[in-house]
């Protein structure tokens, strides 16, 4: 698996354009250019702005699950997640809306 390293000022949005925040700062040591690495541990899950509708009646993203494969980087003990990380929005119903949108992401690492 191959993919950027996600750090906490990777700018993340949901598939219709809402912006996906961190519902916890994370603590952890592990710097990239500055920036607190993101871990599975560690999630995004608080989306706002969606515009999203259907048969228009408002159906926007409201969180994120990220699924954290043995990426083989470990940041702190937990898998390190990268911009090809798998991860799902939901909406307060838990209806799947499609895969976040990473718009920014740091150092490339190449797992063999």
């Amino acid at each position: 698996m191959s993919g950027s390293l996600l750090d906490a000022s990777a700018v993340i949005g949901c598939p219709h354009g809402g912006r996906v925040s961190a519902a916890s700062t994370p603590s952890g040591g592990v710097r990239v250019a500055g920036a607190v690495a993101v871990t599975a541990a560690y999630a995004h899950t608080v989306v706002t702005g969606c515009p999203h509708t259907v048969d228009g009646v408002p159906t926007p993203c409201v969180s994120v699950r990220w699924t954290a494969a043995d990426t083989g980087v470990l940041v702190d003990g937990a898998p390190a997640l990268l911009d090809t990380s798998a991860a799902q929005c939901f909406t307060s119903g838990l209806v799947p809306q499609g895969p976040p949108v990473v718009q920014a992401a740091q150092r490339k690492v190449t797992v063999r």
